[in-house]
């Protein structure tokens, strides 16, 4: 059976309102033990809830933002902001270069809980005062502490609670880290058509790479970084829960938009979970995309390169 993540079964929410919905805690301890999990289902057994048995909502809401902001310390100590600033600024400079979309232009950051990426970008200004930079989440409580930082840190962001493809304003470019594993099934691909159907230009969305020792991986990082059992959990999870390369090209290759797999070569740690992007572009960018990385192009994959290394 599938592994389920505790994170995504303590809270509910309407997908389009976004409106928050009870949570009944024997529930989500009956669908864990039916997952064949039982030590994820004793540590929901130990979150709070009320006399009907109803999940506390401002417990659930204060555990998850502690392990968002553990899972912050994890993305600056794998460099994740500039990893993706590397792929994100010769993107931009493809879509500049065209002169057929002028700016400004619009990033947004799909699940980004405390806004790690977004503030980021922000602090450093790696992408240009041309790019406005929006993070969106369907947790109210973690877009609120988003908000909270960014302004204790003065930066010029902004965070808005609800779904990324009903937004007012459309997106230039959609980013996230370590969403995409989330999705499961006819899901995923729906997830990228909702991409290719907008305005948006192209997107790029990391998550852990798929190989046998992530999880080991995730279990020495969580192991050591993660304070509460319920991050320990849901990082080994996570990388269990990864797709494959072939999966998330295939996903990926939606009308209008030519998928792209970018996988970094040298040595690694083999015992690191580490990100691994699926990159989309509108088919008429990828060579001024190709153009702007240089001699880093050699890393872009599309699905044709896949199906010949399976051949």
């Amino acid at each position: 059976m599938h592994q389920l993540e505790i994170s995504d079964l303590i809270t509910a929410v309407e997908p389009r309102s976004g409106r928050r919905l009870p949570v009944r805690r024997a529930q989500v301890i009956q669908q864990l033990r039916e997952s064949g999990d039982e030590r994820a289902a004793r540590i929901v057994a130990q979150l709070p809830a009320d006399q009907d048995g109803v999940l506390d909502p401002h417990a659930v809401d204060r555990l998850l933002i502690s392990v968002h902001t553990e899972l912050q310390r994890l993305s600056e100590e794998l460099r994740v902001g500039e990893r993706l600033v590397h792929l994100l600024g010769p993107l931009f400079t493809a879509i500049r270069s065209t002169g057929a979309h002028p700016g400004p232009y619009r990033l947004v950051d799909i699940g980004c809980g405390l806004g790690y990426l977004v503030r980021r970008l922000a602090a450093t200004n790696a992408l240009g005062a041309d790019v406005e930079l929006v993070g969106v989440d369907l947790d109210a409580a973690l877009v609120g502490e988003a908000e909270r930082l960014a302004r204790a840190e003065g930066l010029d962001c902004r965070f808005a609670h609800g779904n990324a493809f009903d937004m007012p304003e459309a997106a230039t470019v959609y980013v996230s880290t370590g969403v995409l594993h989330h999705f499961r099934g006819p899901a995923l691909a729906e997830f990228f058509q909702a991409q290719a159907a907008s305005p948006a230009l192209a997107f790029c969305h990391f998550d852990i790479a798929a190989t046998r020792l992530a999880p080991v991986g995730a279990w020495v990082f969580h192991r050591a970084r993660m304070r509460h059992p319920l991050g320990r959990h849901d990082g080994v999870v996570s990388a269990r829960r990864a797709h494959s390369d072939e999966t998330l090209l295939r996903a990926a290759a939606a009308p209008g938009v030519q998928p792209l797999l970018y996988e970094p070569r040298g040595s690694v740690n083999p015992f690191c979970t580490t990100l691994r992007p699926v990159i989309g572009v509108r088919p008429h960018l990828e060579a001024p995309l190709r153009l702007a990385l240089g001699r880093a192009a050699r890393r872009l994959v599309g699905p044709e390169h896949l199906a010949e290394v399976s051949a």
